[in-house]
């Protein structure tokens, strides 16, 4: 039985591939589950429309990414952090300092975007890949410096 995907489907192909499969499988499992559907003209035409909306939209958010990314390109972003005295920071940098901080100068990102190559925990300069689309990633400077120490008053 011929049906049209309407989700990616492991081992047999991707959204709008139509393919062939057992009659029991189709009906018994892809179709209950909304994994495919009949390979009807008319199922194919809306598979299609679908691929078209998505296409659309998939596009939109990759421009979108490619203009946030001009913006963070040569961004060397400041994160103040409680440090001892031979620079080792009490703890880590997170993602979620790293958007916070992102957040501060415009940028709205969610903290699951924010790649750290190793993890920082001490001061100094580091790499830090900020992904912003499936295609569009960029590379920003993280500088980790003390918390500066507050004076005391004396009563």
């Amino acid at each position: 039985m011929k049906v049209v995907l309407i989700k990616d489907l492991e081992g047999y192909g991707f959204l709008g591939d139509v393919v062939e499969v057992k009659r029991g499988f189709a009906n018994n499992y892809l179709i209950p589950r909304g994994l495919a559907l009949p390979a009807t003209e008319g199922n194919i035409r809306h598979v299609q429309e679908i691929l078209k909306q998505k296409s659309r939209k998939l596009e939109r958010e990759r421009k979108r990414a490619q203009e946030i990314a001009k913006k963070l390109k040569d961004l060397v972003l400041e994160i103040r952090k409680p440090a001892g005295e031979k620079g080792k920071l009490f703890g880590a940098v997170t993602s979620a300092d790293v958007v916070n901080a992102l957040k501060e100068k415009g940028v709205e990102l969610d903290r699951k975007n924010v790649i750290f190559p190793q993890p920082v925990r001490e001061l100094g300069m580091f790499p830090v890949t900020i992904r912003l689309h499936r295609e569009v990633s960029v590379e920003i400077k993280l500088e980790v410096k003390p918390e500066e120490k507050e004076a005391q008053t004396a009563d």
